[in-house]
């Protein structure tokens, strides 16, 4: 079988709190949540459950309903009409998300 591998990157806004002796890791609109012993590794760890997070709703079939419930829009990237609020670039976290795609087998294509 012969497959490559493509990866998507989510750039998600993303937040660290300390609560004691531990660092928690969220992305609010996900609602998704870490935490580790230090900031870093908070922020690591929150990289690793939003990749599992994206990968359960794509295994799901969940992935569009997902991205909606938590207000997800898409628009042209020349659609500047909406005035969304700049977060500072630290406020972020890159997701990867990997996928294999086998070139052997049938596939559905897309007629959008």
């Amino acid at each position: 079988m012969k497959t490559i591998t493509v990866h998507f990157s989510l750039h998600l806004p993303a937040k660290v709190k300390r609560k004691r002796k531990w660092f928690v890791a969220s992305c609010p609109i996900l609602d998704v949540y870490s935490q580790g012993e230090t900031e870093e590794q908070a922020r690591k760890n929150l990289g690793e459950a939003l990749t599992l997070f994206f990968i359960s709703c794509h295994e799901r079939g969940t992935l569009g309903a997902v991205l909606r419930e938590s207000g997800f829009t898409s628009f042209h990237p020349s659609d500047l009409s909406v005035k969304a609020k700049v977060i500072p670039e630290s406020e972020y976290i890159n997701v990867p998300i990997p996928f294999y795609v086998n070139l052997n087998g049938p596939r559905q294509r897309c007629h959008a």
